[in-house]
């Protein structure tokens, strides 16, 4: 079958297992996730290995507009609002999960570059999950403007430790320690997705002044997040920073971005479904088994790492009690970018990418199921996802 007639049943099946989900309480995108997962090659087979490998295109899409949308809620009257509290609570749980996964690993006798490397994809969270069920049940409140600013800065850092943990891991290897590097290489990376983020922001003034017709000016900025995520490859940049920071500018230097970006949203569900079935499909379960204990150390102690960090940042900035107390559940979900960094592992220590990737795909796959259904739920009881009517009723009559 040809990649049009495959993408054709994913659209399909996504529609489907999403209804079916929904009707349990569970969010589109676990539906979603599952789809992939039953018709992919690792059990019916239904969509083999080849179709889904050529169609990485599509999470490349997938992943510039979910920046693209995360940087657009960066207006400057929204980082007042937050103000210091988002960066140090960023700080605390990316740097709690990080040290929780390490060092556990490390009591269990996992060799320490190994345990560094998996403490520091520990830090990253998945945009991609958080977004789609904020933009499923329209939830809002102070949980969810934290969340968007905590994910949105949360990828910076994860690149920062990841990077400084591979130059550690290598000089243990070689003998000599390159401090230096370690810090300048993620600096680098982020200043360069900075200057091209400001750069294209800038550079899509121009059509914006000669298109007047909102249809026009949605295919100019879906070119240059299209443009920013190529670039950002052959630049050595990160293409989710360019792209957040591209939204973040565009926002408050335009005054017709905002109806752009609603209008640019209406056109990404296929993509962002596709995203989901694609993630859900490349999910081998055959290596649950194989990961043992480091695995199952590594998802207790990321979740564990993850809430108490975002709680104690909460507790030190005095953040509502919401955000203390459901904050941490919503970090939770894991995918793309932990991914990517084990394909870097692969690069820079081959010698450690199998068992690294081993063990932070099979989380994934526990992630980005339970993940979604845990971010919900919190969003739920922090009162921030408004329950229907109906359903209203039937939980007040149980009580």
């Amino acid at each position: 079958m040809s990649i049009l007639g495959y993408i054709g049943l994913m659209l399909l099946a996504g529609l489907l297992f999403g209804r079916l989900t929904k009707l349990v309480g569970f969010p589109n995108v676990t539906g979603y996730i599952i789809a992939g997962l039953i018709m992919g090659p690792y059990l019916l087979g239904i969509f083999p290995a080849e179709s889904i490998s050529d169609m990485g295109v599509i999470s490349e899409m997938a992943l510039g507009f979910i920046a693209l949308f995360i940087g657009a809620e960066f207006k400057l009257s929204f980082l007042k609002d937050l103000g210091l509290s988002v960066i140090i609570i960023t700080l605390f749980q990316g740097m709690f999960a990080m040290a929780f996964v390490t060092t556990a690993l490390v009591m269990f006798q996992v060799d320490f570059p190994i345990a560094l490397i998996l403490g520091a994809i520990a830090s990253a969270t998945a945009p991609a999950v958080t977004i789609m069920i904020i933009k499923q049940y329209r939830a809002k409140g102070p949980v969810t403007r934290m969340l968007i600013g905590v994910v949105a800065l949360d990828d910076a850092l994860a690149l920062i430790l990841f990077s400084i943990s591979i130059a550690i891991a290598k000089s243990m290897l070689t003998g000599s320690i390159n401090i230096l590097a370690s810090v300048l290489e993620p600096i680098k990376e982020i200043g360069i997705s900075a200057l091209l983020g400001v750069s294209l922001a800038i550079l899509l003034q121009i059509p914006f002044h000669f298109f007047k017709k909102e249809s026009n000016r949605m295919c100019a900025t879906i070119g240059i997040v299209f443009l920013a995520t190529a670039l950002s490859g052959y630049l050595g940049a990160s293409s989710l920073l360019t792209c957040m920071i591209f939204g973040a500018v565009l926002v408050n230097i335009s005054k017709n971005s905002t109806n752009v970006i609603e209008i640019s949203e209406m056109m990404t569900p296929p993509i962002l479904m596709l995203f989901f079935i694609l993630s859900g499909a490349s999910l081998d379960i055959t290596l649950i088994p194989k990961i043992g204990i480091i695995g199952g150390v590594y998802i207790i102690m990321r979740a564990l790492g993850k809430m108490s960090g975002s709680w104690l940042g909460a507790v030190v900035m005095k953040a509502p009690p919401a955000v203390r107390k459901y904050l941490g559940l919503t970090l939770l979900p894991q995918a793309g970018v932990a991914i990517g960094l084990t394909i870097l592992v692969g690069q820079a220590l081959p010698e450690y990418a199998g068992q690294i990737r081993t063990v932070i795909i099979t989380a994934t796959l526990v992630y980005e199921l339970a993940g979604s259904v845990v971010s919900k739920a919190a969003l739920t009881k922090a009162g921030e996802i408004e329950i229907p009517a109906l359903k209203r009723k039937k939980l007040h009559a149980s009580k």
